[in-house]
């Protein structure tokens, strides 16, 4: 049975050392390829004010409709190439925040007969700043605190979460159970 392992967060959680240390971990105990999609791979394709002061307000885009645009266009490609991956007979492991679109995860996981795991991985507000500050990107701040406490506080995350806080790469692999996220339809 094929698997989706689908890892959210706010920017700064460790979405994307995680998911790279999580296909490694599967790939030396399967002895199986898998394939992985960062989604941030597919926004990095849309060329964007280099000043972003004004496009975040309140947590939110500046320019909606642009925004929605650019999102549903990404998680239409995370989707497509996901499905194109379990066709294929790959486990896919995908790191990028889900807000509303779980539903759509659910759906292709169903498609394809396939296990969903969901992990919503988080951190406290100092840690997450310290992170993007490291990375040179301040302008994403004010969005990772608004998604973090978005995604902390949705019902559908309840159980899903995992702390980072304080936790290096090598802890969070022993930590996660897979089994804890899945998600029985």
């Amino acid at each position: 049975m094929p698997r989706i392992i689908f890892v959210s967060g706010a920017c700064g959680s460790g979405k994307t050392v995680f998911t790279d240390a999580c296909a490694r971990s599967l790939v030396n105990q399967y002895g199986k390829t898998v394939y992985v999609i960062h989604g941030d791979d597919f926004h990095q394709g849309f060329v964007e004010p280099e000043d972003k002061s004004d496009f975040f307000t309140d947590g939110q885009a500046s320019d909606p409709l642009l925004w929605e645009n650019i999102i549903r266009f990404n998680w239409d490609c995370i989707l497509s190439t996901a499905d194109r991956a379990l066709e294929q007979g790959l486990d896919v492991l995908i790191d990028y925040v889900i807000e509303d679109e779980l539903p759509r995860v659910r759906e292709l996981a169903k498609k394809h007969d396939a296990q969903f795991f969901y992990i919503v991985l988080t951190a406290d507000e100092n840690e997450l700043t310290e992170r993007i500050l490291k990375r040179g990107d301040t302008d994403m701040i004010e969005r990772s605190l608004f998604l973090k406490n978005k995604l902390d506080n949705m019902p559908e995350n309840k159980g899903h979460l995992y702390d980072t806080t304080g936790k290096n790469i090598k802890e969070m692999i022993q930590d996660i159970d897979l089994k804890k996220y899945l998600i029985n339809e």
